[in-house]
């Protein structure tokens, strides 16, 4: 197949995140099955407008704030002449309307719609207009087939209008070859709990920061590293001083390459995560994939990639003592952290980037390219038919 995807960023923006490893993961496994993949997406400093990653054609145009308005204009200079066979809409930002530009046929791969969060983190004309715009997506949409990474996002796409018939879910994976325990890696001597992804607003990391500040205070041992960048990052050191928190009880680390990101997963004690609204919450099946228990807050897409009791603990979205009860059992009873630990590594190896790939290859095949048209018909074991077999982390 030819495939166009279309993505507010690819991985080399400073700004990507979770979205953006599961593009080039999933299509850049369509690539190595012999697929040719095309991804148009915004600039940033220093980018070059075109380049290759993992295989995938890049086109960048315009920048943070003016891709969603450049980028069909591009399309259709640029674009438009070649004859894909679908166009995969990649929404994790704003729409782009994808069907408003070409017959081509388009699926639309929904991480998840901000709603009302918007307003936690941007200011209000843009949070407005974010707003407004996803109150389109059932109208444009309609009848255009859409790919959910988990329940939770399919629940707000059905409860938004979207007609349920048309969602596959198909969730996101991690590398089990990377995300896996290391008997020679030990866990810190001090008790620590993990916040590790983007340091914004939204992600309400304050919450970590007063749990651990409030368990200081019942006498708990605890210490909270907050890894990742963002623009939230003095804020939440301002609200630690304010709380009284020296450095043996949270520490910033800033940005960390994946070395030292699969590392810290290993070597905490908990993983702590409390979004009030993720697509899935990946870094719930990374830490998971290392052995280690998160506790989140039961909140859409969290609930989705932490079983509550089993592999963690989820509490609800905003309360602090809940929050700082569930860290300290999990710190206070190395058999509770042991027994949980486990359960989750069970639970990560469900999820691949083999199978995240081969789900999203299946929605394409059946739904909107057909069989024949290349040629899968002769090969039913081919990556991403039904009858592909398992990898063995899979079975």
């Amino acid at each position: 197949m030819d495939i166009l995807v279309v993505n507010w960023l690819d991985r080399e923006n400073p700004q990507a995140g979770g979205a953006e490893t599961h593009l080039h993961e999933v299509f850049g496994g369509f690539v190595r099955w012999g697929h040719r993949v095309t991804l148009l997406c915004s600039g940033f400093p220093g980018a070059s407008t075109f380049a290759e990653l993992d295989g995938i054609e890049v086109h960048r145009v315009g920048g943070r704030y003016s891709f969603a308005l450049q980028a069909r204009r591009y399309f259709k200079r640029q674009l438009a002449h070649r004859t894909f066979d679908v166009i995969v809409e990649d929404l994790n930002k704003v729409p782009f309307f994808t069907p408003q530009w070409t017959d081509r046929p388009v699926v639309l791969l929904v991480h998840h719609l901000f709603g009302t969060t918007a307003f936690l983190e941007a200011r209000l004309p843009l949070a407005t207009a974010t707003w407004l715009l996803e109150r389109s997506v059932p109208r444009v949409f309609r009848g255009v087939p859409v790919i959910a990474v988990s329940d939770s996002t399919r629940d707000d796409l059905t409860a938004r209008g979207v007609d349920p018939a048309s969602i596959s879910v198909v969730p996101n994976g991690i590398d089990l070859e990377t995300f896996r325990p290391d008997p020679n890696v030990p866990r810190y001597v001090e008790p620590t709990v993990l916040y590790l992804g983007r340091v914004k607003r939204y992600k309400r990391v304050d919450l970590p920061v007063r749990a651990v500040a409030l368990l200081r205070d019942r006498g708990v041992p605890a210490r909270l590293i907050i890894a990742g960048r963002g623009d939230h990052v003095e804020e939440l050191e301002r609200l630690a001083a304010r709380l009284g928190l020296e450095e043996d009880r949270i520490r910033f680390l800033g940005f960390v390459d994946d070395r030292q990101k699969i590392e810290l997963f290993r070597r905490s004690w908990a993983h702590v995560l409390t979004s009030p609204k993720e697509g899935w919450g990946i870094a719930n099946i990374e830490a998971a994939g290392c052995g280690t228990a998160t506790v989140a807050s039961d909140s859409p897409g969290l609930r989705d990639s932490v079983l509550d009791g089993r592999t963690g603990f989820l509490v609800p979205h905003g309360d602090v003592t809940a929050l700082a009860d569930r860290m300290e059992d999990l710190l206070a009873s190395p058999e509770l952290r042991d027994e949980m630990g486990a359960r989750a590594g069970s639970f990560a190896a469900g999820f691949s980037w083999d199978q995240s790939a081969r789900g999203v290859l299946e929605v394409l095949r059946q739904q909107v390219v057909g069989l024949s048209t290349f040629g899968l018909e002769s090969d039913p074991t081919a990556p991403g038919t039904a009858n592909a077999p398992l990898s063995e982390d899979n079975r």
